[in-house]
C-alpha cells in the first residue's frame, strides 16, 4: 500500500492546534493582545509578566522596601516570587508557540506516514474535529478559572505568608495585607494558576485526540526500524510541554534556593523532592503516549503468532523434504536464506516496544525539569558532578 501524498490544502484540513481558538485565545485576540495572524506570544509574555510583577515592584519601591537581600525579609531575597512572575509566567506563554508548531506538524503525519490508512481518514478527520470542538468550548476554561480563584483564596493557600512578609503592614500577631501582598497572593498567583491549569487542559486534549486515533484501524508495521510500529514520531509530542516544565522547575528551584541560602536547609532534605518532581513530570507529560500501548501490544502479539505459525509450517515442510526424504505437496519450502529471514523477522517482532517511549520523548522533559534543580543544588554541591550524572543518564 502506497503512502498517501497530500497537498497543502489537504494537510491543513488535518491540522489541529491545542492553542488557537480556545477561550483564552479568543479573549486575548479580542482585546488586541493577539494579532489577526500569528500567536503574539512575545508581546503577551511581556505584557502578562509585567502585569503580574510590576505593581509589586512599584509598590515596594514607593514604600522604600526594596533593599539588598541581607536578610530574608527583603523582596529581593525571595527568589521564588520573581522566578514565578518573570520566568515561569512568560515561559507558560512562550510555550504556546512550541506546542502549536509541534502538534500541528505531527498530527497530519498520521496520514502521510500511512499509519492511518486511506479508509480510516474520514474517521481520523472526525477525531480531529471532535477534539477541536472540545478545545473551543468555553466551559473548560470557566471551570479552570473557578478552580484557580477558589484555590488561590482558600485559607490554607494564604496561611503561609512567608514569601510576602516584607509586604505586610502592621506589627504584632496580626499583620495586614498591603497592596503588594494582596496583588501577589490574589492576582499574580491566580494568573499563574490559570495559565498552568490551562496547560493541563491542553495535555488532556492531546490525550483525548490520541485516544480517539488509537481506536482506529491503524496500519502498524511490526518490522519498522523504529521498533514502535512506525509511531516513533509521536515521541516528539512531550517536547511541546517542555517550556511549561522548565517554568515550573525554575519556580520550584528558586523557592528552594531561598531555603538553602536564608534558612540553612540541607540539600539532603530537598533531594527526594527534586527527584519526585522529575518523576511526576515524566509520568504526567508522557501519559498521552500510553494510549497506544494496547494497539502496539496487539500488533506485536498478532505478528509473533502469525510468524510463529508460518515458521513452524515451513519448518515442518522442510523437515519432511530434507530430513525424512518424503515428498510434500507444498513446493514453497524455504531455502536456508529464507529460514534466516524468518528468524530475523521473528526477532524484529520480539524487539518491538509496546509503548512508544524513546529518548526523544524523555530527554526534553528531563532536561527541562532537572537543569534548574541542578542550578539550585549547585549552591551546596559541585555542579560539574551533577551535570555528569545527568548526562550519563541521558546518553
Amino acid at each position: 500500500m502506497s503512502t498517501p501524498q497530500l497537498d497543502s490544502a489537504e494537510t491543513d484540513s488535518l491540522n489541529l492546534s491545542v492553542v488557537r481558538n480556545d477561550l483564552m485565545f479568543r479573549a486575548q485576540r479580542k482585546v488586541g493582545l493577539i494579532p489577526a495572524h500569528g500567536l503574539g506570544v512575545a508581546r503577551r509574555a511581556i505584557f502578562w509578566s509585567l502585569f503580574a510583577w510590576l505593581p509589586i515592584a512599584a509598590w515596594a519601591w514607593y514604600q522604600g522596601r526594596i533593599s539588598l537581600p541581607t536578610g530574608d525579609e527583603s523582596p529581593l531575597a525571595h527568589f521564588g516570587v520573581h522566578a514565578r512572575l518573570l520566568v515561569a509566567l512568560p515561559l507558560f506563554i512562550l510555550g504556546e508557540a512550541v506546542a502549536h508548531r509541534i502538534v500541528t506538524l505531527l498530527v497530519p503525519y498520521f496520514v502521510t506516514s500511512g499509519i492511518v490508512p486511506p479508509a480510516e481518514v474520514p474517521r481520523f478527520k472526525e477525531a480531529i474535529a471532535a477534539t477541536a470542538r472540545l478545545r473551543d468550548s468555553a466551559v473548560p476554561w470557566i471551570v479552570i478559572l473557578g478552580i484557580a480563584v477558589a484555590i488561590g483564596t482558600m485559607p490554607q493557600a494564604t496561611a503561609s505568608l512567608h514569601e510576602v512578609m516584607w509586604a505586610m503592614e502592621g506589627g504584632g500577631s496580626a499583620p495586614r495585607l498591603s497592596f503588594g501582598a494582596w496583588w501577589y497572593l490574589y492576582v499574580a498567583r491566580t494568573l499563574i494558576a490559570l495559565l498552568f491549569y490551562g496547560w493541563l487542559w491542553r495535555l488532556v486534549l492531546v490525550y483525548v485526540l490520541f485516544w480517539r486515533i488509537s481506536r482506529l484501524s491503524l496500519s502498524i508495521v511490526p518490522t519498522h526500524p523504529d521498533r514502535t510500529g512506525g509511531l516513533s514520531f509521536i515521541a516528539y509530542v512531550p517536547a511541546a510541554f517542555s517550556p511549561v516544565v522548565l517554568g515550573l522547575s525554575c519556580a520550584l528551584g528558586a523557592k528552594w534556593a531561598h531555603d538553602l541560602v536564608y534558612h540553612e536547609v540541607a540539600i539532603e532534605a530537598l533531594q527526594w523532592q527534586m527527584v519526585g518532581f522529575v518523576v511526576i513530570v515524566l509520568v504526567v507529560f508522557l501519559s498521552p503516549l500510553l494510549v497506544f500501548a494496547g494497539t502496539l501490544r496487539r500488533a506485536k502479539t498478532r505478528a509473533l503468532l502469525d510468524m510463529g505459525a508460518f515458521a513452524g509450517r515451513q519448518g515442518r515442510l522442510g523437515q519432511r523434504r530434507w530430513s525424512e526424504r518424503r515428498d510434500v505437496e507444498d513446493d514453497s519450502v524455504p531455502e536456508a536464506a529464507s529460514d534466516v529471514d524468518a528468524q530475523s523477522l521473528y526477532e524484529a517482532f520480539e524487539k518491538m516496544r509496546p509503548i512508544p517511549f524513546t529518548k526523544t520523548a524523555v530527554a526534553p522533559l528531563v532536561l527541562a525539569a532537572a537543569l534548574p534543580m541542578i542550578a539550585t543544588a549547585g549552591i551546596k554541591l559541585p555542579v560539574a558532578d551533577l551535570l555528569k550524572t545527568l548526562l550519563g543518564a541521558l546518553i
